[in-house]
This record gives structure tokens, sequence and C-alpha cells, in this order.
């Protein structure tokens, strides 16, 4: 009887123990698989991330870049041409100026641009015509030139410089004596007004940085 006793009580010690094992295997399971769980929903956000941010399938708006840098490159090319009397390049560069002047988008711009856009755009636009209508008339050319030339400083006190040196110089010479202004990239003076009979004459009257 005493044997039959100790043996009931090893049975019960090892269906315990055996027990407890699969309670801790089951456990150790279940954490293994939230474990796996949590990894692979990280893994499907992550994956998504990149999805979306590969593919663009999130809408992104679109900035639509103000052409302030075209605009001044037009004019110093028109400026250039004019310093080397060469009224054909100063014509197509006027027209240039138009085209550029055309695809303008006013709501890409802040109200406080818009206000001083608005306020030059239609000079600017009728001169560069005027210019780019007169090739092989480059006196009509210079006169034009001479009013772009202050829609371009008032421009680009509004609009920046495009990240260049630029240069205000100024010609005593011309305008029946009353002098003009015009905008250059380069430090030297190549007159536009004067050309080749007196390309040095002028001053550098303000550096624009």
């Amino acid at each position: 009887m005493k044997n039959i006793l100790i043996g009931f009580a090893i049975a019960a010690t090892g269906l315990a123990a055996c027990n407890n094992s699969s309670n801790q295997t089951a456990d150790t399971k279940q954490g293994d698989a939230k474990s796996d769980t949590a990894m692979a929903t990280h893994q499907q956000v992550k994956q998504v991330t990149n999805d979306t941010a590969g593919t663009g399938s999130t809408p992104v708006t679109s900035v639509v870049k103000f052409p302030a840098n075209e605009l001044i490159t037009g004019y110093l090319q028109l400026k250039n041409a004019l310093a080397k009397d060469n009224s054909k390049d100063a014509a197509a560069a006027g027209n240039t100026i138009v085209a550029t002047l055309a695809k303008v988008d006013i709501k890409s711009l802040s109200d406080k641009q818009t206000n001083g856009y608005r306020d030059i755009a239609d000079d600017m636009k009728e001169h560069g015509e005027h210019i780019g209508a007169n090739a092989g008339k480059i006196d009509h050319q210079r006169e034009h030139f001479e009013m772009l030339s202050k829609d371009m400083a008032d421009f680009i006190k509004t609009f920046g410089n495009g990240g260049q040196t630029l240069y205000k110089d100024f010609c005593p010479m011309v305008n029946d004596g009353k002098g003009a202004i015009w905008i250059s990239e380069v430090k030297e003076i190549k007159n536009p007004y004067l050309g080749s009979q007196m390309p040095d004459c002028g001053t550098v009257k303000e550096t624009i940085k």
C-alpha cells in the first residue's frame, strides 16, 4: 500500500511538472507570436511608408517657381547685345523677356510680390516688345532699354538678384544729359547706351548682393 501511495505521488509530481512545462511552452509561443506580429506590423508600416514615398501615391502640391532668374538673364543678354551694337541679338533678347513674362503664374506669388509685379510687368512687356520688334533700329531699342532698366532695378528690389552679384551702373552722357542706369553682372563698365563709341563711359553706383 505504501508503495502504491509513493507511486501516485511520483506520478502527480511528474504530471504537475509536465503541466508547468506545457504552460511555459505555451506562454513562450504566445510571447513569440506577439513579438512576430509586432515586428510584422512594423515592417508593413515601414513598407507602406517607403512605397508611398517611392510611388508618390500621396498627393503632393506642386510648387510653381517664379521665373525671376530667367527674366534677369534675358535682361542681361539684352544689355550685352546693345553694348556690342548687336541690334539683332538685342531683338531676340527682348522677345525672350516677353515670352518669360507670358508664363508667369500670379497665383504663385505672395500678396506683396503680386503688387510689386503688377506695377512693373506691363511696362517690362511693352519695352520688351518694342525692342523685339525693332531689329536694325538700335537707337529705338536703346530708348526702351533705358526705361526697361528702371523696371529691372525695381524688379530686383522685390524678387532679389537671383543669387548673383549685380551692379547698378550709371552713364551721365545719355538721355539728354540726364543720364541713365543699367544693371550688369560684371563690375567692368560695358556701356549699352553708347556701345563701341564710348564702351567704358559710366560708373558703378551700387553693388547688389
